[in-house]
């Protein structure tokens, strides 16, 4: 739907607008549009079955299933981001409030997953360290109070272009990522650096724990039956190639444009942002795979709407180590 400047005979557009400068026009679609359409939708629609499962289904009310929601939400809330960009860009006139709702909210939607992640490595800790704590009303509030916090940060933090700290007017103060300045985008990475050192520390924790963990089955092992012992010494193996999985992944998709955030500024080649940048929008994709999907009480919950005939739907004590 391309606007076309009116013809000069038209009797009912003045002539002393005819040197006006010509309407927009919408640029053609291109496969990056494509791209990011697609994956804008497929972000939302996969995050959007994830909240839904969890906010109506009353067993799910453990932690971690409000970390997971959280971290739901906010990958949601990216997908949005990246169609509403797909929307400005190719459907209708981009304009400054465009720019800065769209960077707004995927700051805003990037900070709080990445910080949900960081809850979620914390939940899993606690749970294998404070096992027999876990799960306890006290450890459900603490976990409301967490995303609390974490969620006004998330949005303080993505308010800041609205708020003026971007680089409209003044173009040599951009960053890799317009409209932001490269001493925002600076802090932002920065901050988001610091998020991914906590989580890795985190999961280091969690490797201890299991290894200890692990050193008081290899010392029973001599007291229990052979099938048992390969059982327990099978699903250490799993475990720790899952955290492998997921801390690679994790690492894989915002070290990048963490690091160059950092390093760049508004002369670097947009090819290098873009390289950077769809790896952390990426993760978005991926979080509902690597945690809410593994989840066995979630994946019952959607087997069973899926088949109602086939499943049945019975409540199970939730090991968080599953998660």
């Amino acid at each position: 739907c391309l606007m076309t400047h009116p013809a000069s005979s038209n009797p009912f557009f003045p002539l002393d607008q005819l040197d006006n400068p010509s309407p927009y026009e919408v640029p053609p679609l291109t496969v990056w549009g494509v791209a990011l359409c697609v994956s804008g939708t497929l972000i939302a629609t996969e995050n959007a079955i994830v909240v839904t499962t969890i906010l109506a289904t009353p067993s799910l009310r453990a932690p971690v299933f409000l970390l997971l929601a959280s971290l739901g939400l906010a990958d949601l809330l990216a997908g949005v981001a990246l169609i509403l960009h797909f929307l400005f860009l190719f459907c209708v006139e981009p304009s400054d409030w465009s720019e800065l709702l769209t960077s707004g909210l995927l700051v805003t939607s990037l900070t709080a997953s990445l910080c949900s992640l960081m809850g979620v490595a914390l939940d899993r800790y606690l749970s294998l360290s404070h096992a027999l704590t876990y799960g306890s009303g006290q450890s459900r509030r603490r976990a409301a109070i967490l995303l609390l916090l974490v969620w006004l940060g998330a949005c303080v933090i993505g308010a800041g272009p609205a708020m003026g700290w971007h680089c409209l007017g003044e173009p040599e103060s951009c960053s890799v990522a317009r409209p932001l300045t490269r001493t925002y985008l600076s802090l932002l990475c920065g901050g988001f650096l610091v998020v991914v050192m906590v989580t890795l520390q985190l999961y280091a924790g969690i490797c201890r724990v299991a290894r200890r963990h692990a050193h008081a089955i290899a010392t029973q092992r001599h007291f229990l039956p052979a099938n048992q012992s390969y059982a327990s010494k099978h699903s250490s193996g799993r475990g720790f190639s899952r955290l492998i999985l997921v801390l690679s992944v994790f690492v894989g998709c915002w070290m990048p444009f963490s690091l160059w955030g950092l390093l760049g500024d508004a002369s670097s080649p947009p090819l290098y942002t873009y390289a950077t940048l769809v790896p952390a929008a990426g993760s978005s994709l991926l979080n509902p795979i690597l945690y809410s999907l593994r989840n066995k009480d979630i994946r019952k919950v959607l087997l069973q709407a899926c088949c109602p005939h086939r499943y049945t739907h019975n409540t199970q004590i939730h090991y968080p180590v599953d998660v």
